[in-house]
């Protein structure tokens, strides 16, 4: 017998929670100016949940070549990546109507 997802209710292979939940999401991209007016680019808005923010800032810092942290439930990028980030997002399954870029 086959596990069943304890939230949807379907089988392990054909569970569809993570999907529903990057449907769900109102992910916000902003731009802040740190100290001496160095740009830092903002991710908040991903539920933590099920996603491990670490790796996420991980694979970030990597495709934007920056350096950055997450920490407080948001990922911060050295320099302004908001095009690329929003790029990123959706390659990884986020809506598009869902990622706001300011």
């Amino acid at each position: 017998m086959a596990e069943v997802c304890s939230t949807c209710g379907l089988p392990k292979d054909l569970c569809v929670c993570g999907e529903i939940e990057k449907e769900q999401q109102r992910i916000r991209v902003r731009l802040e100016t740190r100290k001496f007016g160095r740009p830092t680019t903002v991710i908040d808005g991903m539920e933590d949940k099920n996603i491990n923010l670490a790796s996420v800032a991980q694979k970030l810092k990597t495709y934007c070549a920056c350096g950055g942290t997450s920490k407080n439930g948001q990922i911060m990028l050295q320099g302004d990546h908001r095009d690329r980030i929003r790029e990123f997002l959706i390659k990884m399954g986020y809506a598009t109507e869902n990622i706001e870029v300011q």
